[in-house]
């Protein structure tokens, strides 16, 4: 098979594109974190995050989230190309703090969960998501 020159740069620019991209994706995470939290430190534990270790369908993989005390939860799904999935608002007169949703995602990745406690703290949850292909089970 033979390249021409522009055939062989076509091919370097694609390759560059792709090895640029998910560090792209890893920003917008990062930013959308940053200017949910304001930059502060989040805390381990206090959100639970309940999510499957397998999925056989990315098109609906169920998701549940829960922190007692939260006024507000960030839903992430840090490998899909636009990684916000849901910001759910609990006002103070919400008998709890939990959410359940269904999200689509592009492919094996981690789901983030951030919690915006009543005092202003936050707290962080994450679970990997297998994504299979066409339902195998592995």
């Amino acid at each position: 098979m033979d390249f021409s020159r522009r055939d062989t740069l076509g091919l370097a620019l694609g390759a560059a594109a792709l090895t640029v991209l998910p560090l792209r994706v890893n920003a917008a995470t990062d930013d959308m974190i940053a200017e949910f939290t304001g930059g502060a430190d989040m805390a381990e534990g206090g959100v639970t995050l309940t999510a499957p270790e397998i999925a056989e369908n990315g098109n609906t993989v169920p998701i549940e989230v829960a922190a007692p005390g939260a006024s507000a939860i960030m839903l992430l799904a840090t490998g899909n190309p636009t990684p916000g999935v849901a910001t759910f608002n609990f006002g103070e007169l919400a008998a709890v703090q939990a959410a359940s949703t269904r999200i689509r995602l592009a492919g094996t990745q981690d789901v983030v969960a951030i919690a915006k406690l009543a005092d202003g703290s936050f707290a962080k949850a994450s679970s990997t998501v297998k994504v299979t292909i066409g339902g195998c089970g592995g």
